[in-house]
């Protein structure tokens, strides 16, 4: 049979968080594959009680690890590489990152002690990574975390463009800019692109995505209102945001205090990697706690409602000394992902009982999207002009609506959610199987898949309630008589 070209979701399509992708070129069954990314998403207490994280499941992909060649990772975002850590020893193949990303994949593996070696440092394009029939270039592309890249992934069958997340952003403050030049180089090289697989993340937002530089004048303003002690969260991961943070702090004559490891870890990276250049002289918590209120500022993580980051810590009285009091202020820079708007709202109720002012970003004032909106998407579909669009990073209406954009426009595209083989082969993206997808759940530090029946008894439990019994044993095994029995 026909060599074909072949592109396999097993997380990520369907859902936002947890991706994995597989391309694969070669004789049916017998393709030469590579994957792209390894992320994780984060459980819940209504459907994952006590799950920490939850990762793709990878069978199909083990049981075809002899032809899997390498996995190239497009970005430091969880969902993305955390999960690589966890599941890299069941493929056992290199890894290839950027260098910001790399750096954070080596500390992924070296926190549960496997080879931080494996995980190949590659410049961006022009240099190509070869792998069997795949040759692989590291496109600079913005979002809302350093080094982005998307993926161009060349074939004997053609050439696929797999844009990562990403966002159409000349000035993000920290990271490679959208430079349209180089795209349309890229369309118009050799025979063009076959396939564009796309982030469908808002496609919904009918507005042009807003540029990370214009936050800094609001920002700015903001801190410099405030009277006493000034308090603001958001993603660990948006370095640029952390940056036009501090630089306000420091413009309103305030110390900055990092709180919270995620934080730490990515202000450290950035410096050691030379992305963060520049960056407002920091101070730790037991200095914080000794200066002025009014000359304070602290950027903590749990911008999503985590119980132990330090924004819940916080608004539940003390953390590392540090107490907010009435007139403090504290700013969520940042958007609430579906599903955490419990969790947020309750921390945000519990600073209000103790007197902050609190302020969020649903205006967008304080906070831009790190992915491209509805215009955006639609542009590049237009640079690229390629023969076919296949969605991914959304929900399944995410999906089907960049499919309807696509397709409007006379590319030919598919709806493929996890699980879905399609061949890409011909001029039209194909349906040709069905493959097992599931879930692994970490449970504290134990891999339990989401069919071992751990998570459903705990559900079970919440829902309908248990019965415990208690049994008094004599320890001379004399029996206990009953109360009133002779």
């Amino acid at each position: 049979m026909a060599d074909r070209l072949i592109y396999l979701p097993l997380g990520g399509a369907g859902e936002i968080g947890m991706n994995a992708y597989v391309y694969g070129y070669g004789a049916p069954g017998k393709e030469r594959l590579i994957l792209v990314d390894l992320g994780v998403t984060f459980g819940d207490m209504e459907t994952s009680p006590g799950i920490d994280l939850i990762m793709p499941e990878l069978t199909w992909l083990e049981q075809n690890r002899d032809r899997l060649e390498g996995i190239f990772i497009t970005h430091g975002h969880e969902d993305h590489l955390g999960a690589v850590g966890h599941l890299w020893s069941r493929l056992d193949v290199p890894i290839y990152a950027r260098l910001f990303t790399g750096t954070l994949c080596r500390l992924k593996m070296e926190d549960q002690g496997l080879p931080a070696e494996t995980v190949m440092i590659v410049g961006p394009r022009p240099e190509v990574t070869q792998l069997g029939p795949f040759n692989v270039q590291f496109v600079p592309i913005s979002h809302s975390i350093p080094e982005s890249a998307a993926l161009i992934i060349d074939t004997p069958a053609g050439r696929i463009v797999h844009t990562g997340d990403f966002k159409l952003d000349g000035t993000p403050v920290v990271g490679d800019p959208f430079n349209p030049v180089v795209w349309r180089e890229i369309a118009n090289e050799g025979r063009g692109i076959k396939v564009l697989t796309c982030d469908s993340t808002n496609i919904f937002s009918p507005h042009p995505g807003r540029s990370e530089a214009t936050l800094a004048n609001p920002i700015l303003d903001w801190v410099m209102a405030q009277k006493n002690m000034v308090v603001a969260t958001t993603f660990a991961s948006n370095i640029a945001r952390l940056k036009t943070l501090a630089e306000a702090a420091t413009a309103s004559g305030r110390k900055v205090c990092l709180l919270g490891r995620a934080m730490r870890r990515m202000v450290s990276v950035g410096l050691e990697t030379g992305i963060l250049t520049d960056f407002p002289e920091t101070i730790g918590p037991d200095e914080a706690t000794e200066l002025p209120r009014n000359k304070v500022m602290l950027i903590v993580t749990g911008s999503q409602g985590e119980r132990r980051a330090a924004s819940a810590q916080l608004s539940r009285g003390r953390y590392l000394g540090l107490s907010l009091k009435e007139g403090d202020s504290f700013l969520f820079s940042s958007r609430t992902i579906p599903g955490n708007e419990r969790a947020v709202n309750r921390i945000m109720n519990s600073l209000s009982e103790l007197g902050v002012n609190v302020y969020d970003a649903d205006d967008g004032t304080f906070h831009v999207s790190g992915h491209a909106n509805r215009p955006d998407i639609q542009a590049m579909h237009e640079l690229l002009q390629p023969d076919m669009v296949v969605p991914m990073h959304g929900e399944h209406m995410h999906l089907r609506e960049q499919m309807l954009l696509a397709q409007e426009k006379g590319f030919a595209s598919i709806i493929a959610t996890d699980g879905t083989m399609v061949d890409l082969t011909g001029d039209a993206p194909q349906i040709v199987d069905q493959i097992e997808s599931g879930r692994i759940y970490l449970d504290g530090s134990v891999l339990i898949g989401a069919m071992d029946g751990i998570v459903r008894d705990r559900i079970r439990m919440a829902l309908n309630g248990h019965a415990m019994v208690s049994v008094i044993v004599d320890e001379d095994d004399k029996s206990c008589p009953m109360p009133g029995s002779n």
